[in-house]
């Protein structure tokens, strides 16, 4: 897809290091095959608006971040709840193809490559349930 993956958090790289180790390279033969980066400090995460200064944690988060270091799009999470890679990759297929149609398109709820995109403009203006119901409802 073209995409730069890439995992961080306030342990130490060889917290990283044991956490694939024991538990990611039973679950993906042969470990995540991306970098696992240290915020020791949670400057990053600070940045970002998900470092608990009182807890010294970071809250789970997914960031998309555009060819230009735009952020396009993240997603926040309690640790109690898990991220949902398949729509990661759907939202990145949908911000690459916005960008390459330079916002000619525009890609409604739950758009896959494949399915109708929008024409953004006046004439779109009361008509967008009907992309929606013939062409994207709950796939």
């Amino acid at each position: 897809m073209g995409v730069e993956i890439l995992s961080m958090s306030i342990d130490s790289v060889f917290v990283h290091k044991m956490w694939d180790d024991n538990e990611l390279s039973k679950m993906v033969d042969g470990g995540i095959p991306f970098p696992m980066l240290s915020d020791a400090g949670g400057q990053v995460g600070k940045a970002f608006g998900i470092f608990d200064e009182a807890g010294g944690v970071e809250t789970r988060g997914r960031f998309i971040i555009d060819p230009d270091g735009i952020v396009q799009g993240y997603e926040v999470l309690s640790p109690p709840v898990g991220r949902n890679v398949s729509e990661s990759l759907r939202q990145i297929q949908a911000f690459q193809h916005v960008r390459e149609t330079k916002g000619a398109e525009a890609t409604p709820s739950g758009w896959k490559p494949g399915k109708a995109t929008l024409k953004p403009g006046p004439d779109l203006v009361g008509k967008v349930w009907e992309v929606w119901k013939t062409d994207m409802a709950f796939d």
